[in-house]
């Protein structure tokens, strides 16, 4: 099981993904590492306001950057995005267990009548 800090990383998940420009970063870097001027093409803003999305990614520790030469190269580092995971999936279980509870209960007293 993932152990998640005081709450920190959950929160800049969170709120870096709620932006729907770096979603779309994470859905292109999910296909490979790139540059930045790769990660700008399908965008209409300037390279710039890439970046500066780049790093919110990179500062919420959800990508990596490396260099080369003068070129620095972006790829996904998924160690941040477990906590979130791991955080959905309890969620899930737990609603999943209300569910079933609801349901049983229901069935019971439809039953009765």
């Amino acid at each position: 099981m993932v152990k998640c800090d005081d709450g920190d990383t959950l929160n800049r998940v969170f709120s870096v993904l709620s932006d729907p420009t770096r979603r779309e970063m994470i859905a292109q870097l999910a296909k490979g590492e790139m540059t930045v001027m790769k990660l700008a093409e399908p965008f209409k803003m300037s390279l710039p306001a890439v970046s500066k999305h780049l790093k919110v990614l990179e500062k919420a520790g959800l990508v990596s950057v490396r260099k080369e030469g003068r070129y620095r190269y972006y790829f996904l580092n998924p160690a941040s995005i477990d906590c979130a995971n791991q955080w959905l999936t309890d969620l899930q279980r737990f609603w999943t267990s209300q569910l079933s509870n609801l349901e049983r209960f229901l069935e019971q007293n439809t039953n009765k009548d």
